[in-house]
């Protein structure tokens, strides 16, 4: 079942967001959460170190696992995920960072890391909230469209689209990785919560082809309509092709 909640901007979106996150924790102190990179969760993450600084909300026993990683990279390099984390959040909260948990962009046998991302995973009893954005092209993780889509954790691939959209964050586009590692579709679905955010006019194709409830692999985020618990938070611009009565038959 998918729930949206449309909000007037990206700054009340990512409080909305900040505070389904903090409210998770306050009702299990212990809990797991699947944790999102990119431009989107920025404003929430901003607001959750905030929300920490104010003793409102305490990561102490928090574990975090991050849905994905560019391969092959050093953890150490500005442009990884690890340190998109570390950066934006971990480093601005009281969580214990040896509970923090990205894929390793340098692992010599990436199916094992990836076998014992998902095996530390189920070992934990799951995640109990995952964070995802979403790409224009409707990928989630990386799981970009294609004709069939990987259940567990794997290397994919990365599609001309997502290496032009991500060039912006490295020097050039040749710099840009052209695999990565992600969690896969069965993997994301297996949380008991889904939380997707989205913003801007490049993400309303995308969310109106996840609202139809129709599923296709040309949108990885369709999927999402297998899952029981998903809510949907945008701002206007990302809801601009959907209909009102859609909006809030699912409001």
């Amino acid at each position: 079942m998918i729930r949206i909640y449309k909000e007037k901007d990206y700054e009340a979106m990512s409080r909305r967001a900040a505070n389904v996150i903090a409210a998770e924790i306050i009702r299990k102190p212990d809990c797991v959460l699947g944790l999102a990179t990119g431009t989107s969760p920025l404003g929430l993450y901003s607001e959750l170190a905030t929300l920490n600084a104010e003793g409102r909300v305490d990561f102490a026993g928090v574990t975090t696992y991050n849905l994905d990683e560019y391969y092959p990279i050093d953890p150490a390099n500005d442009q990884s995920y690890r340190y998109f984390m570390n950066k934006n959040l971990f480093n601005n909260v009281n969580v214990d960072m040896d509970k923090t948990h990205v894929l390793f962009g340098q692992a010599p046998d990436w199916k094992a890391e990836c076998a014992q991302y998902d095996a530390e995973i189920e070992a934990l009893g799951g995640i109990d909230l995952q964070l995802l954005g979403i790409g224009v092209d409707g990928h989630i993780g990386f799981n970009e469209p294609a004709e069939v889509l990987d259940p567990l954790t794997h290397l994919t691939d990365l599609t001309e689209d997502t290496i032009r959209a991500n060039s912006r964050f490295f020097e050039s586009e040749a710099d840009v990785p052209r695999h990565a590692l992600t969690m896969g579709i069965g993997s994301i679905l297996s949380a008991r919560r889904i939380m997707l955010i989205a913003t801007g006019e490049a993400k309303a194709k995308a969310i109106a082809t996840v609202l139809s409830g129709k599923l296709t692999t040309a949108c990885p985020a369709s999927m999402l309509n297998l899952h029981s618990d998903v809510t949907i938070l945008c701002d206007r611009a990302a809801v601009s092709l959907c209909d009102e009565a859609t909006i809030a038959a699912l409001s």
